[in-house]
Order: structure tokens, then sequence, then C-alpha cells
């Protein structure tokens, strides 16, 4: 049976948790026009048009048969302007997907990385920009800045600053990519990049559990295969927080040791851990979690131990 450790916080003093870092492997999508909201609420499958202003969320965009092929945090800059940030190597093929959809929508797509700064906060930095950190997905406008609140993880405060470029940046000490990365990991949340590109459907990465489906909402692309699974009870997947002590990066495959031929699942994040070793979010069927050894790669490769995650998995909607 697969082996629970504990979620103890970081000591290493080498490792900062309180800063700021430039998220250059985020890209941002401009939805614009007075059918913004309307357009996108039937393409993701979060509930878009009751948004408000002061709040973001979590939303994924999928293919005909429910499969992610992007994940979003969406928020409004004004009632005709939302703001999609996702993974950058994502954003392209995103856009222009997106984009064959509008049809007589009054809406305008276009890329706006170039125009807009995306800063990471962790820590005491988050408050500083006068976000409260405890409220998950609140949105806190600032001039013309915007701060949204994200999940944390190992009990540390997470989240961006959004504003259009020549702002004046935030005045914090500078984290490592790899302390935002890890503490991104032990959030459980996991966005959406190119090596799992359609490799799972929104509950195979807990998004119902995390605010990232709205089952009361219209259609949208895949919305009654998500929707079966959810209700029917058709899904054997589900995402956990996972520790190796070697490395570990997306897209990896996960065996178990019951069924060395086959795998169980992949890793939909991963990063250096601050006391060594790698933490990933792996999404698995359900089996193996409950019996066996979880092994990356191959049967016979690494040894993952599953962790605790922060966060209940909603078992009603």
């Amino acid at each position: 049976m697969p082996t629970f450790t504990s979620t103890a916080p970081p000591t290493l003093p080498a490792w900062s948790f309180s800063g700021q870092l430039e998220l250059n492997h985020m890209g941002v999508i401009r939805v614009s026009g007075e059918d913004a909201a309307t357009f996108l609420q039937g393409q993701l499958t979060q509930d878009v048009l009751q948004a408000s202003l002061d709040e973001a969320r979590l939303a994924a965009f999928c293919n005909a048969k429910g499969r992610m092929q992007a994940s979003f945090i969406v928020f409004k800059r004004s009632p005709q302007e939302v703001l999609l940030v996702c993974s950058r190597d994502l954003l392209a093929t995103t856009l222009k997907r997106l984009s064959m959809f509008v049809l007589r929508a009054k809406a305008k797509l276009s890329d706006a990385t170039p125009e807009f700064s995306l800063i990471g906060l962790m820590g005491d930095a988050v408050a500083l920009q006068g976000a409260d950190g405890r409220q998950t997905w609140a949105k806190t406008d600032a001039g013309p800045a915007n701060v949204v609140v994200l999940p944390g993880g190992a009990g540390v405060l997470r989240a961006f600053w959004c504003a259009p470029v020549g702002t004046p940046l935030p005045d914090s000490p500078a984290i490592t990519p790899q302390a935002w990365g890890w503490v991104s990991v032990r959030s459980g949340v996991a966005m959406l990049t190119q090596p799992i590109f359609e490799a799972f459907v929104p509950q195979m990465l807990n998004y119902e559990s995390v605010g990232g489906v709205s089952f009361k909402k219209g259609c949208y692309p895949g919305q009654e295969v998500v929707a079966r699974s959810q209700f029917r009870g058709t899904l054997k997947r589900r995402a956990y927080l996972a520790h190796s002590g070697a490395a570990l990066r997306s897209g990896q495959e996960i065996f178990n040791s019951a069924d060395p031929d086959q795998p169980c699942g992949l890793v939909a994040a991963a990063c250096s851990a601050p006391d060594g070793g790698f933490d990933a979010i792996i999404s698995i069927q359900t089996s193996a979690a409950a019996s066996g050894s979880l092994h990356a790669s191959s049967a016979g490769g690494a040894t993952l131990s599953l962790l605790p995650l922060p966060y209940p998995l909603l078992e009603d909607i």
C-alpha cells in the first residue's frame, strides 16, 4: 500500500518563501467587448457571468471529449475586459482554438502577454500589496494593478500581481523559481502545461473540489463528459500529492507494483523540494493509490510516497 508521510513545513534557511518573482512561464489572453463574459460562459468550465469584479476563478477549456486543453486564472478587469492567465506554452494554440468559436459574438481575443507584467507574490509580500492572503481567489485592485490570491501550500501564502507594463513593480525581495514552483505544487492545484495537454478531464486534477468547475451553468465543450464523470460515478482517477527522492517531471508516467506492465497515471506538475528530492501533483487511478507501491517511469523506477492533500475532495456538488 502506498506510504503516506507528513507535510511538515520547510525549515532550510537557503529557501526564501517571502518575496516576489516575475512569472515568465505565464501568459495573458485578453477577451474584450460587450459579449466577452457571455462568450467565455459557453467555452469554459467556470461560470464567468456570475464572477464579480472582486474575485478571480479557476477554469478549464476542454475538447469535445472533456479533456483539458488549457486551464486559466480568470478575472475581469472591467465588465467588458476579461483576462485569462495561463501557461505560456499553451497560449498560442489555445488562443487559436478559442477564436474559432467567436462567430458573431461581440468579443475580441488577443495575446496580451506583452502588455502586462505578471509577478508572483509569496509570504509577507502578499499583504504588502493590500491583499488578504486568507481569501483564496479574491481580487484586490490597487490603481491599474490587480492582485489575485492563489491557493497556498505548506502554510505559505501565494498571490499574483498583474498590471499594464510600465506600472511600478512591487518592492519585495526576490524569490527563486524553485520556491514558487514548490509552493505551487504543494497547493495541490495543477495548471495545465504542454506535457499534459488533453491528458485529463477536470476531475482527474480535482478541479471540481478546488472551484474549477461549475455544474450549474450551461453547456461548454466537453460538458456532457465532465458531468457524466461527476454524477454517474465513472471517474477512476484523482490527483494526489507525492514525494520522491528522484527527479520528477510533468508528463512522466507512474506505475504501480500490482500492475507493472501498464502506467496507472501521470505526473501533472513537479518541483524540487527544499528538504531534498521532488514533490509532485500526480493523477493516478484511485485503485493504485489504495494498494501496491508507486514508481516513476517504470515499475522498477524511483518510489513515490503519497502526501495528504491540503483540501478535502468533494463528495457532493
